[in-house]
């Protein structure tokens, strides 16, 4: 392909994806949502305008990178802390009960087997493949509605990371019974050994961008320094350690939550991600979809296959939630934020069709599940949180907040503008001198 393609791909898809995205937010839906469609339709279900070329992933890689990132940085330190144990313990839920789930299911279609047999775990692979959360969707959901930093946000999204790592690790011991050099005891091993590595390394960048925070508030150098951190571990994560990308992005911004600056730089990189990197990233699962090869027998198990998926979530992790001591009006936004499925299900996908667990024809029912879950996520997040706001607040006070503090977010921003254009202007003096 041309290099003129690429810009010609790059245009439509954000032309497209704002289009949709503002058609969404006049139909009450998060922009998100239009974003996946306005891919369903420049793809191959419909125009195929646009096809998802290796470049175009690899952007929407990016995209989903940044967007972590800034979810790190935007999340309440002491919140996390708060609610880690309790994100455990709904991610062991949210994965073992999709996984018995998406068992039963296949089993049911195509008959019992033998556990040992070829067929018992092409079965358990299907529930592997269920037990994927992507939490990139529910994070742009929440930030939208402005309560990602929220309990019940911040929960979403680390029992969504550690859903994910729970889910590779199920993934080594399944097809460890196919493939005999894939070894569960290393991938324990290197998780572990991956976050005492983000434990040493994030003290001590801490300590230095705090220095930098302190010599140079309010400049550029201390977002490029941070983007980074947050490429550098999550090639780290992945490379070395097995671990999906967008974790090692996700402990970047966690890294750097407590400094000062922290949202000056999710602002000054939103900035990219809203423009370009994030349309590309949600139009891009449209682009993924092709319908040509469904026949009326894989259609049924494909709706069976979108239904049980979002169902044992909802279920697992919602029913557990609530164990846990969360209302369930708050238990039920858990179990819907945890439905998505997104690009680890692919990988997962990918991996069992590479090692033979997974027919190819099965592959279109996990993008289904995935374009469903990807546009029905944001919408029941969104009607949820209407349904039952913070009871602390009338909807009137709820409002009047919101509009103090996108006044005062404006004025922050002002303010942030002229201590930067200043920082610019000692800085170039002092390098003259």
């Amino acid at each position: 392909m041309e290099t003129y393609e690429i810009c010609k791909d790059l245009a439509i898809i954000i032309i497209f994806a704002k289009l949709f995205g503002l058609i969404a937010r006049k139909l009450k839906a998060p922009q998100v949502a239009g974003e996946i469609v306005a891919g369903l339709i420049l793809g191959p279900c419909l125009l195929n305008w646009v096809e998802a070329t290796p470049f175009i992933q690899q952007m929407a890689e990016i995209g989903v990178v940044l967007l972590m990132f800034c979810a790190g940085l935007e999340t309440n330190l002491k919140e996390l802390i708060k609610t880690g144990p309790k994100a455990l313990a709904i991610a062991c839920s949210g994965v073992f009960v999709p996984l018995c789930g998406g068992t039963l299911l296949y089993m049911v279609f195509y008959g019992f087997s033998g556990i040992g047999t070829p067929e018992f775990f092409k079965a358990l692979f299907m529930g592997t493949i269920m037990t994927a959360t992507s939490v990139s969707i529910t994070v742009e959901s929440l930030r939208e509605m402005g309560v990602l930093k929220g309990e019940v946000g911040t929960c979403i999204i680390n029992a969504a990371i550690i859903d994910d790592v729970i889910g590779m690790i199920v993934l080594t011991v399944v097809v460890g019974f196919n493939d005999p050099t894939a070894k569960p005891l290393p991938i324990l091993r290197n998780t572990a050994l991956f976050f005492v590595l983000a434990l040493i390394v994030g003290y001590c960048a801490y300590k230095a961008f705090k220095k930098i925070d302190q010599r140079y508030p309010h400049t550029r150098r201390i977002t490029i320094a941070g983007l980074a951190l947050c490429l550098a571990l999550s090639f780290i994560a992945e490379r070395y350690f097995g671990i999906a990308d967008i974790t090692g992005a996700y402990v970047a911004g966690l890294i750097l939550c407590n400094i000062h600056d922290s949202d000056y730089i999710a602002r000054r990189l939103d900035i990219n991600s809203y423009i370009m990197f994030g349309p590309i990233f949600f139009a891009s699962i449209g682009l993924k979809t092709d319908i040509k090869d469904f026949s009326l027998s894989i259609l049924w198990f494909s709706l069976a296959f979108v239904a049980v998926a979002l169902l044992t979530k909802i279920i697992g992790c919602g029913l557990m939630a609530m164990l846990l001591g969360y209302p369930p009006k708050h238990a039920l936004k858990i179990g819907v934020g945890m439905m998505t499925r997104g690009e680890v299900a692919l990988i997962v996908s990918q991996k069992g069709l590479a090692v033979g667990l997974l027919n190819p024809v099965y592959f279109t029912s996990v993008i289904l599940l995935i374009i469903v879950s990807s546009i029905l996520t944001p919408i029941a997040m969104k009607a949820l949180y209407s349904l039952a706001p913070d009871e602390s607040l009338t909807n009137a006070e709820i409002a009047e907040e919101a509009k103090t503090e996108e006044q005062a977010e404006a004025a922050e921003e002002a303010q942030t503008d002229k201590e930067e254009a200043q920082a610019d202007k000692e800085e170039a003096k002092a390098e003259k001198a």
